[in-house]
């Protein structure tokens, strides 16, 4: 009788919707522009070519980093899950110019909620690339991670990346 009363906690989900952070063009992880990313060394994910300089959040969670130049930034779901959004390539040498943040780690985020805009010009002018990696830090503790078939996507609202935390 007292099991479901004092049994086990309910156990959170450990299937993850990542969707996209950007309004854009989906581009495999393999084609970006940058080795570390393309070549898998920080984890599984992909890329968002970006039409405009929104950055919302993939999934819902906590805000565990926000790099200084606003660039970058690392939020984990409630199952584990370690997503990093990084806008554009080789951006951390902007330092900071035309971005703008409005999160701060420890902050809570739902899925599609504002984190970063930028000036996507000033980007396409002065980084090597406006192709942002959405990637899986902690891909290693995945036991799965599958892509949708997604040509455009729209910030917030597709589903790029289905994945389970094992």
């Amino acid at each position: 009788m007292f099991k479901n009363l004092f049994g086990k906690k309910d156990e959170t989900d450990k299937n993850s919707e990542i969707k996209s952070p950007m309004n854009g063009s989906y581009v495999p992880l393999e084609e970006i522009p940058d080795p570390v990313f393309a070549e898998k060394m920080m984890g599984e994910g992909f890329g968002i070519e970006p039409t405009d300089g929104v950055v919302v959040a993939p999934v819902s969670g906590v805000i565990m980093q926000v790099f200084p130049t606003n660039h970058a930034i690392g939020i984990k779901t409630d199952n584990g899950i370690e997503v990093l959004i990084h806008i554009g390539l080789e951006t951390v040498a902007m330092e900071g110019k035309g971005f703008e943040g409005f999160v701060s780690e420890g902050d809570r985020v739902e899925a599609g909620d504002k984190l970063v805009t930028f000036d996507i010009d000033l980007v396409k002018e002065e980084a090597n690339s406006t192709i942002s990696p959405v990637i899986i830090t902690n891909s290693d503790e995945l036991e799965s991670f599958n892509i949708e078939s997604v040509t455009e996507a729209v910030k917030g609202e597709t589903v790029i990346v289905n994945a389970t935390i094992k």
